[in-house]
């Protein structure tokens, strides 16, 4: 009986900066993460056996080893978000249990969004609860009027002590849990600030926690900083089984929604809506979006096309080339690696003949759109060299393909799936790379295969 008394009296330590909120488990005249002197204090952290991993729940029945093959899986059923963009980003729904964080730019539509969706589920019968840290109940209703939910029978709670919010959770016994947001949450017996590193670790634990043991769907929506990534210790992001970003500038009509973590789905889905003044609306065919009809063709603007998980998407891409008045020339990317405009711009001069070195080159994707895929190369080249040499480009025409740095037009993934979506779209030409797969039926579009870029410049030359 002494020693277990002995063992329920150890302790541990931790030093909390009064400065920024970080801890750390050693003492220090400096603290390594602000540098600010003689800040920290030294602080008990819980009884490890009382108040440890057993008053979290984690404390549970020891599990057996069992091999893999003896697992028993059951098919999750995935709940609607009733919208048909963000369930396809989820991977096809919200699954039981789930802790989802959302991350974006302030008023890019985070809130807009979870609010109209859970009013949206609310109405088919599914009990959430929404749970708003930033903002009073007045001005969630003032939001929800402008979104024509105001009649919803969704829960709201207004607090941000975690406490109090999973009382009144296991209470109520939601279906869905929003908390609006994260960094505004904290943990009463917990020393710092809300939003502080420690604060934000123990609060996302204790919630999911709630979410595994109850199977209540938790969606946070998270702060982000300068550089576009979500607030607080990178481990936030570990812990939770969904990460969604939203992408584009809030002050363009359109918004993406990307997953780039998602324990239960794929993550290279993305989602596309329309800011509208009843809130985020679901765009169900993106390439003409990106893409501006009744314009007549210029120099400098050349289409293409993306593959974003399952989904072909047509967009646009725009180059200017003008005389430089500085000593050394601009290189300027929208939506674009600024490396890679710098590698192509390097492959015209060299293998076709465009000179552009003592030009500023402006370049970007229409729309606010960001792509990544190396199937732009050629069409962003040729749209460089159509700008340059004042050669416009049909607006029936695409243009697919990679380049190597041996000046090579290399083939591209899905190629047969993207010349269809361009086909129903109603393109009439496509420049390709030599050798891809190409759609059986083909039939009313007129496909060039180029081996080199050199060819496929010679190609743009011969329109003029």
């Amino acid at each position: 009986m002494v020693a277990l008394n002995k063992t329920k009296a150890k302790k541990e330590i931790e030093f909390l900066c009064t400065e920024c909120g970080n801890t750390t488990p050693k003492w220090a005249g400096k603290c390594p993460f602000c540098g600010a002197w003689s800040s920290l204090k030294e602080r008990v952290v819980e009884n490890i056996l009382d108040g440890g991993r057993a008053s979290r729940g984690l404390g549970g029945p020891v599990h057996k080893v069992i091999p893999l093959k003896e697992v028993a899986t059951e098919e999750t059923r995935r709940l609607s978000t009733a919208n048909t963009e963000f369930d396809r980003v989820l991977g096809g729904g919200l699954a039981p249990g789930s802790l989802v964080l959302i991350g974006g730019d302030p008023g890019i539509g985070k809130s807009t969004l979870v609010l109209s969706t859970l009013a949206t589920m609310t109405a088919a019968g599914v009990r959430s609860l929404y749970v708003s840290g930033e903002e009073s109940a007045v001005q969630v209703k003032l939001r929800s009027e402008r979104l024509n939910v105001a009649g919803s029978d969704m829960l709201l709670l207004c607090e941000t002590s975690l406490e109090k919010i999973l009382q009144q959770a296991a209470e109520i016994k939601p279906q869905v849990l929003v908390i609006d947001s994260i960094q505004t949450v904290y943990k009463e017996n917990l020393s710092g600030t809300p939003g502080c590193a420690t604060q934000l670790r123990e609060c996302t634990l204790d919630l999911m926690v709630f979410a595994k043991n109850t199977g209540c769907i938790t969606i946070l929506i998270g702060h982000v900083t300068k550089d576009g990534q979500i607030a607080g210790p990178r481990i936030l992001e570990h812990m939770v089984d969904t990460v969604v970003y939203f992408e584009g500038d809030r002050n363009h009509q359109y918004r993406l929604i990307r997953t780039i973590k998602n324990r239960f789905g794929a993550t290279d889905e993305i989602g596309v809506f329309e800011m509208t003044s009843h809130g985020l609306s679901p765009v169900e065919n993106p390439s003409r979006v990106f893409l501006q009809e009744n314009v007549p063709p210029t120099p400098g603007s050349v289409v293409c096309c993306t593959m974003e998980g399952t989904r072909a998407m047509l967009f646009e891409t725009q180059a200017l080339v003008s005389q430089t008045t500085f000593a050394v020339p601009q290189r300027v990317a929208a939506g674009i690696d600024p490396k890679r405009l710098t590698i192509i711009l390097a492959l015209l001069e060299k293998f076709g003949g465009v000179i552009v070195g003592a030009s500023d080159v402006f370049v970007s994707i229409a729309g606010g759109l960001k792509v990544s895929d190396t199937s732009s190369d050629l069409a962003l080249a040729l749209a460089v060299a159509s700008n340059h040499l004042a050669i416009p480009l049909g607006r029936q025409s695409i243009v697919i393909g990679e380049l190597g740095l041996s000046g090579e037009v290399r083939s591209v993934s899905l190629l047969e799936q993207r010349l269809k979506e361009a086909r129903r779209l109603g393109m009439t030409e496509a420049v390709v790379p030599a050798g891809g797969r190409l759609p059986e039926n083909s039939s009313g579009m007129k496909i060039v295969q180029v081996h080199t870029l050199s060819e496929a410049v010679n190609w743009l030359v011969d329109k003029k």
